[in-house]
């Protein structure tokens, strides 16, 4: 899982660091107990939500007229079943309601007022719009409007999304991803982390793949898609990251990292930003976290 490529600074990284352990703990705990791929994603990725380290549920940026719009993605890589939900205002987990859509929507993709509906004729629970803002990211955006907008105001400025992967017992593939988008953002702005193939992708004929960065640009080269075809071609889990680091950076002028198992559950990584929050469960159940 990760959360997020940037120029993480050093007062953030242990705040980081604990939340990518907290959540690969969440995930790693349902796929130890029996539970499927999509429940551990799901479960890591609440984790990330409720962590303010990252730009993901709370403590994710405000856009440009100071509140929070929150996306994300879950798809599952047996059947390429994905749900999906962008601008939402009032989800605390956006991932939760990602699932929901998934599992009980006929469509793939929701936003806005469309997916809150949704999610109170599900019964879901909404929340208000001062519970997902943070002093720290109100002081930042203020910041930015009375003067100029700068990175060195946010945490994660562009890049803190977040994201996970997860293969389970039964060889099942799922991945998700869930943002707040970039600082300062015009309102209604979605970038790639909710989009299939751009932000998230999971085939069980490949593996699966989460992105984070400069979501215009990772739209450009649909990265997670091209990631999970150059797996399924036979790159491996580190050539597949490399190569779309690289496409991106060649392509794109964009600046981001991407996570991925390949159908064999290996991990692969790769960034072309100064750190990336990141972390897997190595043989044996050991953590593995960067920075």
């Amino acid at each position: 899982m990760h959360g997020g490529a940037w120029d993480i600074p050093a007062e953030a990284v242990s705040d980081c660091r604990a939340g990518i352990r907290d959540a690969l703990a969440a995930g790693w705990g349902v796929l130890s107990a029996g539970g499927s791929a999509l429940d551990a994603v799901e479960s890591a990725i609440v984790e990330l939500e409720e962590a303010s380290a990252f730009d993901a549920g709370i403590g994710s940026h405000l856009n440009r007229d100071g509140y929070v719009q929150l996306d994300a993605i879950v798809m599952e890589g047996a059947t390429l079943e994905a749900g999906s939900v962008a601008a939402t205002e009032h989800i605390r987990n956006p991932i939760r309601l990602a699932r929901r859509v998934l599992e009980n929507s006929e469509h793939m993709m929701l936003v806005g007022a469309g997916a809150e509906l949704f999610a109170k004729e599900q019964g879901f629970p909404l929340c208000s719009l001062e519970e997902l803002i943070l002093e720290r990211e109100r002081t930042a955006w203020r910041r930015c409007v009375e003067g100029n907008h700068l990175s060195e105001f946010h945490f994660s400025h562009q890049h803190g999304t977040v994201g996970a992967v997860a293969m389970d017992a039964n060889g099942r593939i799922a991945a998700g991803t869930s943002t707040g988008g970039t600082c300062c953002k015009f309102p209604g702005r979605v970038g790639d982390s909710p989009l299939i193939g751009c932000g998230c992708y999971a085939d069980a004929e490949a593996g699966g793949v989460s992105t984070t960065g400069w979501g215009e640009a990772i739209m450009k080269i649909v990265m997670a898609k091209t990631a999970a075809d150059l797996l399924g071609a036979g790159k491996s889990p580190r050539e597949a990251a490399q190569a779309c680091v690289e496409l991106l950076a060649r392509r794109a002028k964009g600046f981001g990292g991407l996570i991925l198992l390949d159908r064999q559950g290996n991990p692969g990584f790769a960034f072309n930003t100064p750190h990336m929050a990141f972390g897997y469960s190595a043989e044996g159940g050991e953590f593995v976290v960067q920075p």
